[in-house]
Parts: C-alpha cells; structure tokens; sequence
C-alpha cells in the first residue's frame, strides 16, 4: 500500500469513524495541532536524560493517540476517559511534590529536552484554545477539553523536573 491514497487531493480527509470532512475544518485543526505537540514530545523524550521524564512522556504520546481518535470521530463515546485525566492529575502532584515551590519567573532552556518540553506546552495550549473554537459550534467530550488543559501543565512540571539539577 502507498503512502499516498489520493483521497484527500480535493481538500477533505477521512475520520476514525468512516466520515469525510474539509481537511482545514476546525476538528482536523485540533487533533492536527495535537500531532504537533506529539512531535514536541517525541523531540523532548529524545533529548531529555531524566528516565522518569522520558517514561511519562511515552505514556502521554500514546493518551495523545487516544485523543486524536476522538477527535476524529463522531457519534462515539470517548476513548480518552475522565480516569485518565485524574491520572495525569496525579502525576503532576507526585512531581510538584518532588520539586522546590516556584519562587520566580521560569526562563525554559536550560537543556534541550527541557526547553522542547516547554514547546509542548505552548502548543498544547494552542491546541486547547483550538479545541475550544471547536466547542462553540460541535460536540466536544468534556474529558478531551479537560485532558487537553492538564496537558499543558504536565509538560510544564515536566520541564521543571527534567531542568531541576
């Protein structure tokens, strides 16, 4: 099978669930821009020489996998679940915990793996805001939204801790 299927050659693609939409349409937009944070994490686990850090990174990439199926489906209960979401709440208090309160302004950049984390977040956060746009006119699980805005603050205490030495 090529890689190319010439399917989308008149501006739509294919989602998860069988329907096809304008690719420029706000869904593709969304779980476009989460690819892209995908590609910030997959840039950060490759750089970052904390384990720790570059094992929860490889568990979020595929929650990340898990998002954009919902969000490219319709008609279709979540994969991404409320669990989950508590989960990475989790994850972020045992790391804040091990980590000294902030006292200042952080200037990400320290090392590689932790200003491409920080990459993560930002593009996380526009992912968010994208999803967000989204909500106002479609059917968004709320999981998705909450996930989308716990991710950010994950890269960020993961930023934290892979600069942290």
């Amino acid at each position: 099978m090529s890689v190319y299927t010439k399917t989308g050659d008149k501006g739509t693609t294919g989602l998860y669930t069988g329907q096809r939409i304008a690719k420029n349409s706000l869904r593709v937009k969304v779980y476009g821009t989460v690819d892209e944070v995908n590609s910030a994490l997959a840039m950060a686990r490759a750089f970052c020489r904390n384990d720790e850090v570059k094992e929860i990174i490889l568990k979020i990439q595929k929650l990340n996998g898990l998002l954009m199926a919902d969000l490219a489906s319709l008609d279709q209960e979540p994969m991404l679940t409320d669990e989950q979401v508590v989960n990475i709440e989790s994850v972020i208090d045992g790391i804040e915990a091990k980590l000294p309160p902030l006292s200042k302004f952080l200037i990400p950049g320290e090392s590689q793996g932790g200003a491409c984390l920080d990459m993560a977040r930002t593009v996380a956060r526009r992912a968010e805001r994208t999803l967000l746009d989204l909500a106002d006119n479609e059917l968004v699980h709320e999981s998705n939204r909450l996930y989308l805005n716990r991710l950010s603050d994950l890269c960020f205490v993961l930023m934290r801790l892979e600069e942290n030495r």
